[in-house]
C-alpha cells in the first residue's frame, strides 16, 4: 500500500487514492470514531458530497471536510504502525502468483494436471484468494 494518501479531502482524488482510502477504512475503520467512521463511510462508499453529509449531520461542510481529514490522518498512521494492509496486498499477490505458477506447471504437464493432489491445491489456494 502507499502510504503517502492524500490527507485532504479533495474532489479529484484519483481511483487509486478512493480504493486505498476504502481499504484502509475497512481495516481500520472501527478504531475511528463512530462519527467519523459514518462520515468516511458516506463519503467513499456511498459516494456522498460534503455537502450532503453535512446536511445529515447537520454540520457545515467544513466540519466534514475536517473530519475526513482527520480520519484519513488516523487511517494512514495507522497502517504506517500496523501495516495489516500493506501484508494483506502481499499474501494476496504471492496466493495469485502460487496459482499462477501451479497452473502453468499443470499447462506443461497433463498428467500433473489429473492428479487430485494437484487439484486439491489448485482448489485451495482458489479458495484462499476468494475468502481475502
Amino acid at each position: 500500500m502507499n502510504n503517502n494518501i492524500k490527507v485532504e479531502p479533495n474532489p479529484f482524488d484519483t481511483v487509486e487514492d478512493i480504493y486505498e482510502i476504502t481499504v484502509l477504512l475497512d481495516f481500520y475503520g472501527q478504531l475511528l470514531t463512530k462519527r467519523q467512521h459514518e462520515i468516511m463511510d458516506l463519503h467513499f462508499n456511498s459516494d456522498l458530497s460534503l455537502g450532503e453529509i453535512a446536511e445529515e449531520f447537520g454540520i457545515s461542510r467544513q466540519g466534514v471536510y475536517d473530519s475526513i481529514r482527520k480520519a484519513k490522518q488516523a487511517l494512514s498512521g495507522y497502517e504506517k504502525k500496523l501495516g495489516l494492509a500493506e501484508r494483506f496486498k502481499e499474501q494476496e499477490k504471492n496466493i495469485e502468483k502460487a496459482l499462477k505458477s501451479l497452473k502453468n506447471m499443470g499447462n506443461k504437464s497433463p498428467e500433473l494436471a489429473e492428479d487430485s493432489d494437484y487439484q486439491q491445491a489448485m482448489d485451495l489456494l482458489g479458495k484462499m484468494l476468494d475468502t481475502l
